[in-house]
């Protein structure tokens, strides 16, 4: 399978305002498939509604589209389904595939009769045995470096980082093997393989277990890299990523896996290159994704009572962006925000900023604002932690300054 072609980065830095301007001057007017097997499945979207296996199907491509009412957590009660958490979702979607595919395996470490250190993989090691869910020393070069080779011969290993930052140790295997070896290969070998595990400011984790290493894995060529935020896009895109024949990094934060939400009792499996409207507006885009989307969505409370009508969307894939849905929105609003727990300098904000202006600069009537954490390691103490990342108060001041 030909590899996928990503759009190109720009070398810009996120800053608060992509360039300065006077606030009073501007008046605001009012597509291939995941994998080539054929099996058969249905996609679900969000209103519970089952697509049949026709060609849309096919494509894997859904939209979870919330309403801009509140009464989203109601209407989600009505759904039919059973509810789940977070690291459920992520577990149930693993279980399914693995009892699907007998070529998909997980390893890493304290995944087996331990469960993972965020139970992703409890009761995994009892099902399929200790071959098929393998714990590994502590030792994340040597594993990955195994998940890749196994990857090569025609599995499709998981890998679980316990940490996303322990994943530093490996990323010469993900760069120079994992990422490049379909194309050094000319094609001969595949890596179908998901790299995944928990990263992001959790509370008081310290600096080292508090990276967000989006921005160090977005340059690789031939990655693709996704971020999970509800327990309904969580396990659609744990099936997706491992039915792709490329390498995915799945991005899962500390703090969403205790979430809970009802998802269908049928099978389903989202795109991996879709983002998802949270909240259709009219005033401004804000994109987002993982946590800082429910920080977006508290300051969009705040917003709509102040009379403003935000557009919220969770961009989900990080790479590739999804840019159908960002420019579809971009030329209803005309004013754009991107809102990320990445560093300021060089992280997803500051790719999207250029894909942004690269392709939708005539349609924008403001500059681009991007809020992103501060270029510091993320601080111990608690109050300091909290001013590194940006708050649903700064977002609502933002969009203010940015529709004036």
């Amino acid at each position: 399978m030909a590899a996928a072609i990503f759009q190109g980065f720009g070398a810009s830095t996120a800053l608060s305002l992509s360039k300065s301007f006077d606030s009073k001057r501007v008046k605001l007017p009012f597509g291939r498939s995941l994998s080539q097997r054929r099996a058969r499945f249905v996609v679900v979207g969000s209103d519970g509604r089952v697509a049949s296996d026709s060609s849309r199907a096919r494509k894997l491509a859904t939209h979870a589209v919330a309403t801009k009412a509140d009464s989203a957590a109601a209407a989600s009660a009505s759904k039919p389904g059973h509810e789940l958490l977070l690291f459920e979702a992520l577990q149930e979607g693993l279980e399914e595939e693995m009892d699907r595919d007998p070529h998909v395996c997980v390893m890493g470490e304290d995944v087996g009769h331990y469960g993972g250190s965020y139970k992703v993989t409890k009761g995994l090691a009892k099902k399929f045995g200790d071959l098929r869910v393998l714990d590994t020393p502590i030792a994340e070069n040597s594993f990955t470096g195994m998940g890749i080779g196994a990857a090569m011969t025609g599995l499709r290993p998981i890998v679980e980082g316990m940490n996303m930052g322990f994943l530093l140790l490996a990323y010469n295997q993900i760069s120079n093997n994992c990422g490049m070896l379909h194309y050094t290969s000319g094609g001969q070998f595949k890596i179908p393989i998901v790299i995944r595990g928990p990263g992001g400011v959790g509370r008081q984790l310290g600096a080292e277990h508090s990276q967000r290493l989006e921005s160090y894995f977005q340059s690789i060529p031939g990655i693709q890299m996704v971020a999970c935020s509800t327990p309904y896009n969580a396990k659609g895109l744990m099936k997706a990523a491992i039915r792709s024949d490329n390498p995915v990094i799945l991005f899962e934060h500390v703090l969403l896996y205790n979430l809970k939400e009802r998802i269908p009792d049928e099978e389903y499996v989202l795109s991996l290159e879709e983002a998802e409207m949270v909240r259709p507006g009219e005033h401004v885009t804000i994109l987002t994704y993982s946590r800082m989307r429910y920080h977006v969505m508290q300051a969009a409370k705040t917003l709509v009572n102040k009379g403003y009508d935000p557009e919220v969307i969770d961009i989900r894939s990080l790479k590739p962006f999804d840019l159908h849905t960002i420019g579809n929105s971009i030329k209803k609003t005309h004013r754009v925000m991107i809102v990320e727990e990445c560093m300021r300098t060089g992280g997803i904000g500051a790719s999207l900023t250029a894909a942004i202006n690269e392709n939708f600069h005539d349609y924008l009537d403001a500059p681009i604002v991007c809020l992103s954490s501060q270029d510091v390691p993320t601080p111990y103490a608690g109050t300091l932690e909290e001013w590194t990342v940006v708050q649903p108060a700064q977002i609502v001041t933002a969009v203010e300054q940015l529709c004036q």
